[in-house]
């Protein structure tokens, strides 16, 4: 059965939910050796996020966090998704809740004007890299990534969506 979700920015009072999503689905599901203080922009969202011109956005259920996606503005035009994140009970396409925080993450990007999304994730969540190439993401080298693009120091795998900014 669909579960009925929305989509909304996040708000000072979904951090501990977000932080518990997240670490949740790196630690447990992926054995990704990664912590809290390791993401200290997970304690400053709207810092690291809101305020230079990007957004966090979470899928909530029942008023809990379910799924998340993060955009950071990069300048130049450019922006960066982060904690795109869905709670492994709400995944696929049933849902459709990851397809429903990328649209809204690259609508924004146009609405403000980017040309380019990258991200960086790691070569463990093959779901998540077909995912991407299917919304038309191509893989790059990270050599070949804007230098204000702050890097995670797991990331193995970069991928770039060039938009089209006609409507």
């Amino acid at each position: 059965m669909e579960t009925q979700f929305e989509i909304k920015t996040s708000t000072v009072a979904d951090t501990n939910q977000i932080i518990d999503l997240i670490l949740t689905i790196q630690q447990q599901e992926f054995n990704i050796p990664i912590t809290a203080e390791d993401q200290p922009d997970l304690m400053q969202i709207d810092e690291f996020y809101k305020e230079p011109g990007g957004e966090f956005w979470v899928a909530k259920y029942n008023d809990q966090v379910i799924g998340s996606i993060a955009l950071i503005n990069i300048g130049e035009n450019m922006g960066v998704i982060r904690k795109m994140f869905v709670h492994k009970d709400y995944r696929g396409k049933l849902n459709g809740i990851a397809q429903k925080l990328l649209v809204t993450l690259i609508a924004d990007a146009k609405e403000k004007g980017m040309k380019a999304i990258y991200l960086g994730t790691v070569q463990v969540l093959q779901a998540a890299i077909r995912f991407y190439q299917r919304n038309g993401f191509v893989s790059i080298e990270k050599a070949n990534l804007p230098a204000s693009m702050p890097l995670m120091k797991l990331d193995t795998d970069f991928f770039v969506l060039h938009l089209n900014n006609e409507q």
